[in-house]
């Protein structure tokens, strides 16, 4: 395959309009002064399959693949990574030659974001999921490649029991009632679900019996500081929020696509924040 002369990358998903990828790639190409593009495209899921593996005829070095189509993008390709394959997720995409290879870039960026918002994390002691979709299967792989063995709790029992079966014995799937039980033992609190996220239910977890060296981080970055994050901050536990995780992930591709590796700095995060106090005050009426 033949690049283009500038290399043009995307973010693929329906209805996605708020994706602060474009800003956060864009950002990286001006400051890099680097040639090149990244554009938000929204596709139907009826379209994406036709759309998505004629990318190159489009002009595309590759992208980001996101809501809804991360299922259909692992069936799609033509090569996955070790760790796409053993998560189940694609969510970055590129060409080698003429093939299109998936990776998975979600556990590499909770790792980065939890490496640089809690120097010496990985603390001997078991980690705690909550959620049991795309997200958490990804945290679980990239806690399971630190050494750490993970409980999953999940509103839906079945979905803890097929992704702990998934990963097998270093994870155990843990009803919701267990939670006060199990807080005094983990080092590590992970929200992958949407709870506690604006428009979506609340994540009530009583944090005292949480050990008090436990670090507590969550994916969800709008609000930029979740009520879980709030509380463990009240109690002196270190955090890691979901905005870091998102500026992380978005390392590897824009490396692949564009040839230099950006760094995640304060003024990318500044530009990520601003953006979401102003839409957000705009939605709520604030």
């Amino acid at each position: 395959m033949t690049g283009p002369a500038i290399p043009k990358a995307c973010v693929m998903g329906h209805r996605v309009a708020y994706s602060r990828s474009p800003m956060i790639h864009n950002h990286w190409l001006r400051s890099l002064r680097l040639n090149g593009t990244y554009e938000l495209v929204d596709v139907s899921p009826e379209a994406f399959p036709e759309f998505f593996r004629n990318l190159a005829d489009r002009g595309y070095v590759g992208g980001n693949v996101t809501t809804p189509h991360k299922d259909a993008a692992f069936r799609l390709v033509d090569h996955r990574e070790g760790p796409a394959e053993a998560i189940g997720a694609v969510n970055t995409v590129w060409y080698e030659g003429d093939r299109l290879v998936g990776g998975n870039s979600d556990f590499i960026g909770f790792l980065a974001n939890l490496d640089a918002s809690a120097p010496g994390w990985g603390e001997p002691g078991p980690a705690l999921v909550i959620g049991a979709g795309g997200a958490a299967r990804a945290i679980v792989y990239a806690l399971l490649e630190r050494g750490l063995k993970v409980a999953v709790v999940n509103r839906t029992p079945e979905k803890a029991d097929a992704l702990a079966r998934h990963f097998g014995r270093q994870v155990s799937a843990q009803a919701l009632s267990e939670l006060t039980r199990l807080l005094p033992q983990a080092r590590l609190l992970a929200n992958a679900s949407s709870l506690g996220a604006i428009g979506q239910p609340s994540l009530d977890i009583d944090l005292a019996p949480l050990h008090p060296d436990a670090v507590v981080c969550d994916i969800n970055y709008v609000p930029l500081k979740t009520a879980l994050l709030q509380a463990a901050e009240l109690r002196g536990h270190r955090v890691a929020d979901g905005l870091g995780m998102l500026m992380h992930q978005a390392v590897p591709g824009f490396a692949r696509w564009f040839g230099s590796t950006p760094r995640v700095t304060p003024q990318l995060r500044a530009l990520l924040e601003a953006d979401i106090r102003a839409k957000t005050a705009a939605n709520t009426g604030a």
